[in-house]
């Protein structure tokens, strides 16, 4: 039969209820459990007499573990299916979360940092992967704004949580930080085993798909795979040879200097700014990650309306990084909040436009799946470096004037190179596709 866009439209709504609110809540998790260390700080550096450096430190030892790992990880996921695959990765960082609760000394929390990188490893990129195997290209920047969302949200929602269970201080002679970690990481193991159960591998396997929409699915991205300008990659090992694979692992790890180093210090900035209590301190923490929320969304559906990637992809990191050095030399404080919840916010929103054109630019099957891990992973290096040089710069300043300073000619350099970027890695649109029902 002839495939209208109505049959198009309603297969991938079915996709998306079905999928993508599930892999949000899976990434909300992952992310709280990831970025909870910088809520905990507020009480857990005094308790394990840790400096901003060592803060830092401790911080920045999740992605070395992480980077290790992250390609490895992948490429098994691609070849024994995402859902085994992801239901590890969720029980192991789950019981690594719960036991961050029990530390007592910093070499303990470097220890736990570690190994909740290498539990971690390959989380993002799989999801990133698995969802390039169900979206078509016309779709993925929408899909994937979603999936982001939630990692935003776990700030909006996660920041405030946290500072909440800071005040179960002394419960059952538990210090309020150790609540934090315990109460956060028990979901992710719970979430695991419901992954077995709930998330298909493949589009065939989707019984909740007719068989015209199995078979329009499956062979729209297989024909879309085929073309990608880096289809012609037939391992994964050799996305390390292809030059694109590199410039967009250099984008992503510009763009990371603003998602990681704000991130992971925001609370502390804010503290040190306004000095509100814990709580207040946390909500206002999460208030930038609402505007992501919307910004990404926005973006990613307006990229896809428009079939245009470059300035979606160039412009919002231009504006967040003058933005965020107006934050710097700004002397009223609400304009200055009101500058890093902008800044915060657009540096956010390229995410989907770019994982749309990375997926776009690459073929399916291990290659893909290695290109994206490797791209993921060397993005990550902002997280080693970055955290122990802003607390630091802290130490020895006394304020993250400097550090920010840093993260915004990172974001003032990414935009630049992402107005280059997409159209490098563009690939031609697909014919619609037409299927003979039997």
């Amino acid at each position: 039969m002839n495939i209208t866009p109505a049959f198009k439209d309603e297969t991938i709504g079915i996709v998306t209820r079905r999928l993508i609110p599930f892999l949000m809540l899976l990434y909300l998790i992952a992310y709280l459990d990831r970025s909870n260390i910088s809520v905990a700080a507020l009480q857990m550096n005094a308790d394990l007499g840790l400096t901003a450096r060592m803060y830092g430190l401790g911080a920045g030892l999740f992605y070395v573990t992480y980077i290790i790992f992250e390609v490895p990880s992948n490429v098994i996921l691609a070849k024994v299916g995402a859902r085994r695959w992801i239901a590890r990765i969720m029980v192991t960082w789950g019981l690594v979360a719960v036991g961050m609760s029990f530390i007592h000394t910093p070499g303990q929390l470097y220890s736990m940092r570690l190994l909740l990188g290498a539990a971690e490893a390959g989380f993002t990129p799989g999801i990133i992967y698995y969802i390039s195997r169900w979206f078509p290209s016309g779709n993925r920047a929408r899909a994937m704004s979603l999936f982001y969302i939630a990692a935003a949200l776990a700030s909006v929602i996660g920041l405030p949580l946290s500072g909440a269970l800071l005040e179960m201080h002394g419960v059952l002679g538990f210090a309020g930080w150790r609540w934090l970690y315990l109460v956060e990481g028990v979901p992710a193991v719970l979430l695991g085993f419901v992954v077995l159960k709930y998330l298909p591998d493949r589009v065939h396997d989707a019984k909740w798909l007719s068989a015209a929409q199995s078979e329009w699915l499956s062979k729209t991205i297989a024909d879309e795979s085929a073309n990608a300008p880096g289809g012609h990659k037939i391992g994964w090992h050799q996305a390390f040879s292809d030059s694109k694979v590199w410039l967009l692992s250099l984008f992503w790890l510009l763009q990371a200097f603003g998602t990681i180093g704000v991130t992971l210090f925001l609370p502390q900035i804010l503290k040190g700014l306004s000095g509100e209590t814990n709580f207040i301190v946390s909500l206002l923490s999460g208030l930038p990650f609402l505007l992501a929320c919307v910004l990404m969304y926005l973006n990613g559906r307006h990229s896809d309306a428009r079939q245009e990637r470059r300035l979606h992809l160039g412009l919002p990191l231009l504006i967040s990084g003058v933005l965020l050095i107006a934050s710097i030399y700004n002397g009223n404080l609400t304009a200055t909040y009101l500058l890093l919840i902008a800044a915060v916010g657009l540096n956010w929103a390229v995410t989907p436009v770019f994982w749309a054109v990375t997926t776009e630019y690459l073929a399916g099957g291990a290659a893909a799946a290695g290109a994206i891990a490797l791209i993921n992973a060397i993005a990550n290096i902002a997280g080693v470096a970055l955290p122990p040089v802003m607390g630091y710069i802290k130490d020895r300043t006394g304020n993250y004037d400097y550090a920010l300073l840093l993260v915004s000619g990172a974001l003032l350099l990414g935009g630049f190179l992402g107005l280059v970027l997409a159209r490098k890695c563009s690939v031609k649109t697909q014919p619609d596709v037409v299927i003979d029902e039997a």
